[in-house]
């Protein structure tokens, strides 16, 4: 009996007891559907993740401070000299894997442009690897390598100037500033431009710097935005100057001052797979390390266990649905009993009764599939659709069916179907030819 043959009698048996496969089939569509949309749910939890890690910043950046900082438990790494200076970026630098390293240094002060004024973080760094380090620029430049007193603003930081002789905006709209090819002034005096107390009058603010605004950051959705980017060395002189002047003892970073130059270093990695490697290798020299790929991992890891809980009911409907498709494929033994006597005395290898059984099982869990996946996507459609705009807009998903997963089930409930029918397409196998056509 050749292949085609043993179709057409597969989907004649199935056809004439129709009832009963669709039956059967609807209860490998529900779970397959169940398995499907429980994983898709998953998925997309974990897809959240990591949309959110990168919108924090790039996941191939480690984070670097000093020791010190966090109270390092182990007494080994106290005992270790680590300062944050040019020799750890030297250091980090010869390090394989590593793309670039960027020392920061931040500070804290006013932006002023005609009456308008901000009161932002300035952020100090090596205009040489600002590239490297994924800063794209939307008007104007980006940093050189010959700049002195120029910065960069982020893309937010130009909502933020206010006009300090005026309580409330008189629209609520942000001020139309020009921030590039300007006279900006930036200075440590918090109330530059404003009235001051009698009671600051013995009060010696820093001198102002005259600075020039270069250029204006794309924006990345993330702390970019918010800052002012300027050179390290000029934004160090500044500093300096500024503590010179008002002798300022109660700066938040003075303790560390004679220690670490630098507030902390990034470092940037080349191969996504080599940055946990790369971490311990600075976490060994003694340096406190974070990346977001610790708390992505983290995270994972509890979508992981949320994704198999989910996997985990809906394969129970799928394990009822493996039952229907043995009852079924048992019940119809029962009545074709004389048939497969028949069969059995024209001479039909036993093989075949066993492959014609296990094709009509494996035909029931494909239509069962394939319906169950149609009816996943659309499940999955309704609960975006729903559950996304409820949650964050038409962006948002709650359930993501990738193409390995809708392959993987369809896959999957085949097997299951050939595996319920095995036990029963043994039995016909060996039922006897002489009795079986005997029974009526």
């Amino acid at each position: 009996m050749n292949s085609l043959d043993l179709f057409k009698m597969a989907i004649g048996n199935l056809w004439r007891r129709k009832t009963r496969t669709i039956l059967t089939v609807l209860g490998v569509i529900i779970g397959t559907a169940s398995i499907v949309v429980m994983i898709s749910l998953g998925i997309a939890m974990d897809q959240s993740f990591k949309d959110q890690m990168d919108s924090m910043g790039d996941l191939n950046i480690i984070e670097v401070e000093s020791a010190g900082y966090y109270g390092e438990e182990s007494d080994d790494r106290d005992k270790k000299d680590v300062k944050l200076d040019d020799s750890a970026v030297a250091r980090f630098n010869k390090i394989e894997g590593v793309q670039a390293v960027m020392p920061i240094k931040t500070s804290y002060m006013r932006v002023v442009a005609g009456k308008y004024v901000n009161d932002v973080q300035v952020t100090g760094i090596d205009p040489t690897v600002m590239e490297a380090f994924d800063f794209k620029i939307e008007e104007g430049r980006l940093l050189s390598s010959t700049d002195k007193n120029t910065i960069v603003f982020g893309k937010r930081t130009v909502e933020d100037f206010r006009d300090p002789r005026k309580r409330n905006r008189d629209d609520g709209e942000p001020p139309k500033v020009n921030l590039i090819n300007n006279k900006l002034i930036l200075t440590g005096d918090r109330q530059y431009g404003e009235k001051r107390s009698n009671r600051d009058s013995d009060y010696k603010p820093p001198k102002p710097h005259n600075i020039k605004g270069v250029g204006l950051l794309a924006e990345s959705n993330g702390r970019n935005d918010y800052s002012v980017y300027m050179d390290i060395d000029s934004l160090q002189k500044i500093i300096k100057e500024d503590e010179k002047t008002t002798r300022d003892s109660n700066n938040r970073r003075s303790r560390n001052r004679d220690e670490n130059k630098y507030e902390n270093i990034k470092v940037k990695v080349k191969d996504i797979n080599e940055l946990q490697g790369i971490q311990e290798q600075i976490k060994a020299m003694g340096f406190q390390t974070y990346s977001l790929t610790d708390m992505l991992k983290s995270m994972k890891e509890t979508s992981k266990k949320i994704g198999l809980i989910l996997g985990g009911i809906g394969g129970v409907s799928l394990f009822v649905a493996a039952i229907g498709i043995t009852n079924t494929m048992i019940m119809s033994i029962y009545e074709r009993t004389r048939e497969i006597g028949v069969m059995k005395v024209l001479g039909a290898n036993l093989s075949d009764i066993k492959k014609l059984f296990l094709l009509e099982a494996g035909m029931i869990g494909l239509l069962g599939g394939l319906l169950g996946l149609i009816f996943s996507y659309a499940a999955s459609y309704g609960l975006n659709m729903i559950g996304g705009n409820m949650m964050g807009g038409p962006d948002s998903k709650i359930s993501m069916i990738s193409i390995e997963l809708a392959l993987g089930a369809l896959a999957f409930s085949t097997i299951i179907g050939v595996v319920s029918g095995y036990s029963p397409a043994r039995r016909a196998m060996k039922l006897s030819a002489l009795q079986a056509i005997k029974t009526e």
